[in-house]
């Protein structure tokens, strides 16, 4: 009897935790939020830890089940744990602002395709001065124009460098 009502309880500050984060459920952090002996997954996302105790939750439940009494203290004890942690980071969540969730997939997604197309523009800058420079007359506009060509080949290469750490960031997001 003790051990149904105590998994009727563990189960009911699951559901309740569900509901009170959802709202963050899906955000990211820059770091780990508990200790690897608290919670195994490598997931930043309050989701994922939620889904461990979910997991040690149904590990209790057989462990019930099969009567394996060791077992069920040292799962109930940590699940509470973790049920406890979860509950803590929750609350505590708004207060981390220097640990915000990373920005979006599409962010990212949208920042790659303008610098691709700031790049094409450039490109195409360059090409419109490479052509007038060949067509210069005076020594004064071949100046002039070598330096603007010049100064596309530092944004060229400004904006490469960009689009490099963007595909970067995406890599690491998608991973």
């Amino acid at each position: 009897m003790k051990t149904a009502r105590l998994l009727q309880t563990l189960e009911q500050q699951l559901t309740r935790l569900q509901t009170q984060i959802t709202p963050l459920a899906a955000h990211a952090t820059l770091s780990a939020r508990f200790d690897r002996q608290l919670f195994q997954t490598r997931s930043t996302k309050m989701q994922g830890y939620l889904d461990e105790a979910y997991a040690h939750f149904e590990e209790l439940k057989h462990a019930v089940e099969q009567q394996q009494l060791p077992q069920v203290a040292w799962l109930a004890e940590r699940l509470a744990a973790q049920i406890e942690a979860i509950s803590r980071e929750s609350e505590a969540w708004s207060l981390r602002v220097w640990d915000s969730p990373s920005p979006g997939l599409r962010r990212w997604q949208r920042k790659r395709l303008e610098t691709q197309d700031f790049e094409r523009r450039l490109l195409e800058m360059k090409q419109q001065r490479q052509q007038q420079y060949q067509q210069a007359t005076t020594l004064e506009d071949q100046q002039r124009l070598a330096r603007e060509i010049t100064a596309f080949d530092g944004r060229l290469t400004r904006c490469r460098e960009a689009l490099e750490d963007i595909e970067r960031i995406l890599a690491r997001i998608t991973r």
